[in-house]
């Protein structure tokens, strides 16, 4: 399998004459290309809903229009902030995915009753609870908060010495999350609606890496071990919650892992939002291909030499451990790559290779992201191509002066 997805020829074509009237540095998504791959993860999910990272996505027109096709619903988010702007927009189910100590959020959420019907918090430890009650002091009559726990997915082996999996929640066995669920049962004004599960070592991990076959068969076997174990825990865990409260849902999964969670029984939903832009991190994957989506575009501005141009920008570095694959790439023309001594610079970055030669100043080079909604906080707008026009300019959580993290 290749580094990364080659673009073609005629993508190029496309992308240059549509946004030819359009000054660089810009971002567009492919509409053909998102929608291709939405209809992917609908197929993917065997029936189940799908609801979208909010995060990898980052912009509300396309989560809008993902959330208007059949077999999609909800949207998962990533801050308390986030999670409250989404509700007061409209949005009538969103699930905070991650812990907030945001004591003026919560003071919010508990003072209105929209909102409070609206999202649900994550929680995985009771002074998360204790933190929303300092939140509601003073403030008399207040809402209840819908909670969701957190499974932690980890694989682990020789009697838990061997750690496989994100450091997310500390609630592994099922009976630590039947504790925690009775407990909220028991605490006023909050109640238990959810239960999650992200398998971050399955979903979020490439398992056909080019050039490193032995690491990919290694990671292979072990994402098929924690799928098996996982499956069996988290159906405990489900049925020791669901012994406390009546869940409404049952969330996991992830765009490298959908086809998978979707097959347990115990699972009422999947999350997903990576797929829909397909970055350069999801090339690696034997599981689905998505179609890139989202791209950005710089302008040449110098012509150091005999196969060598310089574009403005391109230091937009992934979150995550540092390295290569966290760097974005130059995608069209195809063939040209990273100076390995530059790299992808804050304001300028150095190209290399032959199509270099055939590239003038002003000329547009177009990147892929390594991760997918990290590049709306580099743009304030997207540019939504059809074919080879652009149809519509809409603005990301940067462009309406959102920046939650």
């Amino acid at each position: 399998m290749a580094a990364h997805t080659v673009g073609s020829a005629a993508d190029r074509v496309r992308y240059d004459r549509a946004t030819a009237h359009l000054d660089a540095p810009l971002a567009v998504v492919d509409l053909g290309a998102f929608d291709a791959n939405a209809g992917d993860l609908v197929r993917r999910a065997r029936g189940k809903p799908v609801r979208v990272a909010s995060k990898s996505v980052r912009c509300r027109a396309l989560l809008e229009r993902v959330l208007a096709r059949e077999g999609f619903a909800g949207v998962m988010s990533h801050t308390l902030a986030e999670s409250l702007w989404l509700a007061r927009s409209g949005l009538d189910d969103v699930l905070l995915a991650y812990p907030s100590a945001d004591r003026e959020g919560f003071a919010e959420l508990v003072s209105d009753a929209k909102l409070a019907g609206a999202v649900t918090v994550m929680v995985d430890d009771p002074a998360q609870l204790a933190l929303i009650d300092a939140a509601r002091a003073g403030l008399g009559r207040t809402e209840e908060v819908r909670v969701c726990l957190e499974l932690d997915t980890s694989l682990r082996l020789l009697g838990g010495r061997v750690r496989i999996g994100a450091l997310r929640s500390p609630l592994w066995e099922p009976g630590a999350l039947a504790e925690l669920a009775r407990l909220i049962d028991r605490r006023p004004g909050f109640r238990l609606v959810g239960l999650m599960a992200y398998e971050a070592h399955v979903a979020g991990v490439g398992d056909a890496v080019a050039g490193r076959p032995v690491r990919s068969r290694a990671v292979r076997l072990m994402q098929a071990a924690a799928r098996r174990e996982l499956a069996v825990r988290r159906a405990e865990a489900v049925r020791a919650v669901r012994a406390v409260a009546e869940l409404e849902f049952v969330n996991g999964g992830g765009s490298g892992s959908v086809q998978h969670t979707a097959a347990e029984a115990a699972v009422t939903e999947v999350a997903a939002g990576s797929a829909l832009y397909a970055p350069r991190l999801f090339d690696h994957y034997t599981s689905f291909r998505g179609r890139p989506a989202a791209l950005f575009a710089l302008p040449v501005v110098r012509r150091p030499g005999v196969g060598v141009v310089t574009v403005l920008g391109g230091g937009y570095p992934a979150s995550g451990a540092a390295g290569a694959d966290r760097l974005p790439v130059p995608y069209l023309p195809a063939g040209l790559r990273l100076d390995a001594r530059e790299s992808a610079g804050e304001v300028q970055t150095p190209l290399i290779g032959q199509p270099a030669d055939d590239l003038l100043v002003g000329d547009k080079v177009w990147f892929r992201h390594a991760k997918a909604g990290e590049l709306c906080e580099r743009f304030a707008l997207l540019r939504l191509v059809d074919g080879d026009r652009v149809v519509e300019s809409v603005p990301t959580y940067r462009g309406e002066g959102r920046t939650f993290l």
